[in-house]
């Protein structure tokens, strides 16, 4: 059973690689296999589709989310509570490979853009968004808020030449996204 385990989760770790390199349509399920030296069919013992791939993918980041929504459901709604959500965002999203994750949905977004788990994905963040903003809020406080989020997803990517550690990119994002929901 955890040789089974592994294995998808080496077919994830490869196929994520080459979605964010290559792009999800330019990947085949055949290059997976050649890579991972399985047949095609072992492959398929796992995975039917490059699709089963990106839900299984899906599955775990929306996993997280959810938990979080669960966490901030039981939450009073304070400057507290929107702050600590904004660190178990950011640590969830460098957590594993779940900014690569994003990386590949960012990477691949025309491929992407119909594909059910972007609608569910979509969401499940406008619902977390909920948490940041308050009934009545201006325009500008929901804006802000809601761009915090995207703070912390864009510091994969826009910061992504630099020099810099996950640990340093996940710490000027959070500044960012602090600043952003600060009242």
């Amino acid at each position: 059973m955890r040789e089974q385990a592994d294995t998808r989760t080496r077919i994830q770790e490869i196929a994520l690689r080459l979605f964010v390199e290559q792009g999800y349509e330019a990947t085949s399920l055949r290059e997976i296999a050649e890579i991972l030296g399985v047949t095609k069919a072992a492959l398929y013992y796992h995975f039917k589709t490059k699709d089963d791939i990106v839900a299984s993918l899906a599955e775990e980041r929306l996993r997280i989310v959810e938990e979080l929504i669960a966490w901030a459901e039981a939450r009073p709604r304070t400057d507290e509570t929107r702050r600590e959500l904004l660190h178990r965002y950011a640590d969830g999203l460098y957590h594993e490979h779940h900014h690569q994750i994003m990386r590949f949905f960012e990477r691949n977004q025309t491929a992407m853009k119909n594909h059910p788990v972007m609608e569910k994905t979509r969401e499940r963040m406008l619902h977390l968004i909920g948490f940041l903003v308050e009934p009545g809020d201006s325009a500008v406080v929901r804006l802000r808020s809601s761009m915090a989020l995207f703070a912390l997803h864009a510091s994969g990517f826009l910061l992504s030449g630099d020099d810099l550690s996950d640990d340093e990119r996940r710490a000027a994002a959070l500044e960012v996204a602090l600043d952003l929901v600060r009242r």
